[in-house]
């Protein structure tokens, strides 16, 4: 008697491949290649630059009125008319004055001090209130005011034990701190100090990482 036939099982597949560990996902803005700090894919990210609207619109002014009134008196001159008087009496002046006369020293003092003032507007940046962060998208820039940023380290070094006050001052590629502590060990107080500072100036986001300079001192002691 022969028993019914049984399902024979196919063999066994070989082990399946692992599956692929997936890599770092990259973060935008998060680039370290200069002093000035970087944004989306390696970008330098500048600092902003002042409108300066008052200086432009002095300078705009004054060319302007003086080239107009120049305009017209040499238009009146080719019109058989007279110059006027001032133009007549400073040219006669220019002529007698010598070169090394005092007025004249002083006023090509005063010229070139105005060209060096107008070449140095031009060329920085200005603006130096505001910190520029890190750019998280290629299209949006932001920046970050001093005293901001001062009143927010501030409210972070106020949460360490035994700070008792503290002044912080941000500058541009510094910030000085100086806390007083009333209790614990000053070291102590340092430490969690400088710990708790390194942690906010990193949340900041600002592009580029100023150094950080901490100074714990005791009250000063009254009468």
């Amino acid at each position: 008697m022969t028993s019914p036939e049984q399902p024979i099982d196919p063999a066994p597949d070989p082990d399946p491949a692992p599956d692929p560990v997936p890599g770092p996902v990259p973060v935008l803005g998060d680039h370290d290649d200069g002093d000035e700090g970087s944004g989306t894919e390696g970008e330098r990210v500048r600092r902003f630059w002042a409108v300066r609207r008052i200086p432009a619109a002095l300078l705009a002014a004054v060319v302007l009125g003086g080239a107009g009134l120049l305009l017209y008196d040499v238009a009146a001159v080719r019109a058989d008319r007279t110059a006027m008087s001032w133009r007549r009496e400073l040219a006669d002046d220019l002529a007698a004055r010598p070169l090394d006369d005092t007025g004249t020293l002083a006023a090509a003092g005063v010229t070139v001090l105005l060209g060096v003032w107008l070449l140095v507007l031009a060329s920085t940046p200005g603006l130096r209130k505001v910190l520029p962060m890190r750019r998280a998208h290629p299209d949006v820039r932001a920046g970050l005011d001093r005293e901001a940023a001062a009143l927010a380290l501030r409210d972070r070094t106020m949460e360490v034990s035994g700070v008792q006050s503290v002044k912080v001052r941000v500058g541009r590629a510094k910030v000085g701190v100086r806390a007083v502590s009333h209790f614990r060990p000053l070291d102590d107080v340092r430490a969690d100090v400088e710990s708790v500072l390194a942690a906010g100036v990193e949340e900041l986001g600002l592009a580029r990482r100023p150094a950080l300079t901490v100074r714990v001192d005791r009250p000063s002691k009254k009468g």
